[in-house]
């Protein structure tokens, strides 16, 4: 039975999905991705276009509504997350200047913060992550989502938003990786591979788009031919008969996952059956929306990835952070695939369905977040807290 913070959840979702409906930069979006270094108008607008300029401004106060909204719930919470008083220790652990598992980025920030603040004033910290984080978010939106609201309603109803109200380095990490997206498929590949880099020094496994985004990247732009497809059947076969190779890697960089909670073997149904049915819809809209569009055709490669991750991968620990940096991708795909499907009545049918299908998740999320491993429920803050965490300030 959920009580009455999860409508904290449920009113965030609907209202920022409100703005994100004031947000219209179909014509920007294209151009932006090819490496516009300011935000462009549509074609054969000048820069004197009332127009254009009106529209330009309805979307930056839309986008600038949705990101406060989203920094506050994020960055006023108090102890959400079944990991927030582990990461309150380790606060303290490093201000001690004692060792800590997490990379060293993570480490200075933390430090300077309790610098500046005092210490064990562990609200600031998590606020200053929580800014980052949606920043990257609403950014990767903003640069890349030509639908932006759909995008936006992915993101939220998907849990992507709302988990990163935990694991705080590793959703930072996710938030990155949306982000430089751009980098690659404006070939851009040294701004990537510096994005990447700076994403590492808060979480490691982000290292790991490196090689997947560029292989998806590379698949994209090149006509597919005999010996890709033996590679791929040699890359499965490996993730079949390969394990203790790939398990052996793993634990090098995370020895602690060995015979841990997280190393549990099990298959993630529901990511399975999202990237089952995404590559469906694109075999249906393939010749409208993929054949001859790049960035769609790297998204569905990442998508593709993702299900061979989540369908031959269970063996590896956390798989679904694994699968997170692939599969993040659908929040652009999806409405894509929609937007361009030919037949408008299918196309109805099956963007309502998708809608139905998100929001059943989002409330399934919702119920799962009392559990004591996910703790996301109930939300607390130190505006409306009375319980006095509010000296954590």
């Amino acid at each position: 039975m959920m009580e009455w913070s999860a409508l904290v959840y449920i009113l965030l979702t609907v209202i920022t999905v409100a703005f994100g409906l004031c947000v219209d930069n179909q014509d920007y979006v294209p151009d932006y991705i090819r490496g516009g270094r300011r935000y462009p108008g549509p074609p054969g607008a000048g820069s004197g276009n009332g127009l254009c300029e009106r529209r330009q401004v309805r979307n930056r106060i839309a986008v600038a509504a949705i990101y406060c909204l989203l920094t506050g719930v994020s960055a006023c919470r108090i102890a959400v997350g079944n990991d927030y008083w582990v990461y309150r220790d380790n606060f303290n652990l490093i201000a001690e200047e004692r060792h800590v598992a997490s990379e060293f980025g993570f480490n200075m920030i933390v430090k300077w913060i309790q610098g500046v603040f005092g210490y064990d004033k562990y609200v600031p910290v998590f606020a200053f992550f929580s800014i980052v984080t949606v920043w990257f978010f609403v950014r990767a939106l903003h640069d890349q989502g030509r639908h932006f609201a759909f995008s936006l309603y992915l993101l939220m109803t998907g849990g992507f938003y709302f988990n990163s109200l935990n694991s705080v380095r590793y959703y930072l990490a996710l938030a990155i990786a949306l982000f430089s997206m751009k980098y690659v498929l404006r070939s851009e590949y040294g701004k990537f591979v510096l994005m990447i880099l700076a994403g590492a020094m808060f979480h490691k496994s982000i290292l790991l788009v490196i090689p997947v985004y560029l292989a998806a990247h590379f698949l994209a732009a090149a006509p597919l031919k005999k010996w890709h497809y033996a590679a791929g059947t040699v890359f499965l076969c490996s993730l079949v008969f390969g394990q203790n190779l790939y398990r052996e890697i793993i634990f090098l960089f995370y020895p602690f996952y060995r015979n841990s909670v997280f190393d549990d073997g099990q298959l993630s149904y529901a990511n399975i059956l999202k990237c089952g049915s995404v590559l469906i819809l694109c075999l249906i809209c393939y010749r409208q929306s993929l054949r001859e569009n790049l960035a769609n055709r790297f998204y569905f490669f990442l998508n593709l990835f993702g299900l061979t991750v989540y369908c031959c991968g269970s063996f590896i620990p956390e798989v679904s952070r694994i699968g997170y940096y692939m599969i993040i991708s659908q929040i652009f795909l999806v409405p894509e695939l929609l937007a361009q499907m030919p037949w408008k009545r299918l196309r109805r049918l099956c963007r309502a369905g998708v809608v139905v299908a998100f929001g059943c998740y989002f409330l399934l999320l919702l119920k799962g977040m009392y559990a004591i491993d996910v703790r996301l429920l109930p939300y607390l803050n130190w505006i409306f807290d009375d319980s006095g965490v509010i000296s954590a300030l």
